[in-house]
């Protein structure tokens, strides 16, 4: 098993990006740089060493990736294409290849950063096998949260939260706690705290009507106001699906039940999540509206160095704005609790039944009201059953998915 002090002892982190060419995964590449920077500078922290890259299509994109970073494997899941690689690079190739490197690539750290459920078997491979991970892919807890909790228990696996919102939580919580928090699944919640709350921007129909917001375009749907994303996480943001699973996520980072999840709506994404406290106390988290902070905050815990990120000026940022989140609108965040509720398989159905209408919404063959709508039919119609094994997931995740294909297909 790789734990944080060896890496110390040794001055460096060996690390795997799991999805380098998305935005979290150029943004991650960027902070490394920095902080090997600083390392060289003055010798603060540890240092980076890149030994893996893995991308879904986009070869040209990794390979250049590679030879920059000086990187000797990379994994493509559909990686046929005409680019070449560089001599002496190796390329897994094939739907399994990123699970490949994690369980080929001796390594400390793996940020795992892929999208959607696709990253899915591979972030399990690093927790099975005891790695620090960075959780960016919030589909894994998801869609298999009883199957990471299990793995962290064998394995002693950590997992740091690169989402803004839980990274929020984790540097709130950690200041309520007797011990360091290391943030194993289902870690009960500190005594006093009573609530979590996770903000929301609201995305683009956030004023709009519900009509207006059910006939929304592609277009209209990835005019995100505060953030800038992939078009599927863009796309969960406008129906706040991206929320219903950050509270999914929040039930297995941290141990709290469905009660205590709160979601806020607030404009301006500067307050990332709040901890309520029961003596009536609400301790925030602020920072610009720039990924590349809790980014940096994983990788180099527990040090705290400068920042790669721009600063936050409040002076700027004027007013900070609250308001209640409209359920009837926004249907997706109810479903996060039936997912809750229900248990098993519940999380892989809804997240694959999400992801088959998102790909018809951008496809054009259904509009954007229709998408949460699909996510609860499935949950309804395909069922929920025990949860042992991934084969169980990827099971599920075909139901749901063959079950959208066929309302949109009518």
């Amino acid at each position: 098993m790789h734990t944080p002090a060896a890496t110390c002892v040794r001055g460096e982190r060996r690390i795997i990006i799991l999805g380098s060419t998305g935005s979290i995964g150029t943004q991650a590449v960027e902070v490394i740089e920095h902080l090997n920077a600083l390392h060289a500078r003055d010798g603060s922290g540890v240092r980076f060493r890149i030994v893996g890259l893995a991308a879904g299509r986009n070869a040209e994109q990794v390979f250049a990736q590679a030879a920059r970073l000086g990187v000797r494997r990379v994994a493509l899941a559909n990686g046929n294409g005409n680019a070449r690689a560089p001599e002496g690079l190796e390329v897994l190739r094939g739907p399994d290849a990123a699970e490949m490197l994690i369980r080929e690539t001796e390594c400390d750290m793996v940020l795992a950063a892929m999208v959607g459920s696709a990253g899915l078997p591979a972030t399990l491979a690093a927790v099975e096998l005891g790695r620090i991970v960075a959780l960016a892919n919030k589909e894994t807890l998801v869609a298999a949260g009883e199957l990471v909790a299990a793995a962290c228990a064998r394995s002693g696996a950590r997992l740091l939260p690169v989402d803004s919102e839980h990274s929020a939580l984790w540097q709130c919580l950690e200041s309520c706690r007797e011990q360091p928090c290391t943030l194993p699944p289902l870690a009960a919640l500190p005594r006093g705290v009573s609530r979590l709350i996770l903000t929301a921007s609201g995305g683009p129909f956030r004023t709009w009507d519900a009509r207006s917001t059910h006939e929304a375009t592609p277009e209209q749907a990835l005019r995100h106001p505060t953030w800038q994303m992939g078009p599927k996480v863009t796309i969960d943001s406008a129906s706040l699906t991206n929320k219903a699973l950050e509270v999914l996520e929040a039930h297995w980072l941290f141990g709290a039940t469905a009660e205590q999840i709160g979601v806020v709506v607030h404009p301006q994404s500067i307050v990332h999540s709040l901890v309520e406290f029961a003596d009536g106390s609400v301790l925030a988290q602020l920072g610009a509206n720039d990924m590349r902070t809790p980014i940096q905050y994983a990788l180099a815990h527990p040090a705290r160095p400068a920042g790669v990120s721009r600063k936050l000026d409040l002076a700027s940022v004027g007013t900070l704005e609250f308001v209640p989140l409209d359920r009837d609108k926004f249907p997706a965040i109810d479903l996060a609790y039936e997912v809750i509720a229900r248990g098993g398989t519940a999380g892989a159905v809804f997240n694959a039944a999400n992801e088959a209408a998102v790909e018809a919404f951008l496809a054009r063959r259904i509009p954007f009201g229709r998408i949460s709508a699909l996510a609860r039919d499935a949950l309804r119609e395909v069922g929920v059953s025990p949860l042992r094994a991934l084969a169980d997931v990827l099971a599920a995740e075909g139901e749901a998915r063959r079950y959208v294909e066929r309302i949109v297909g009518r």
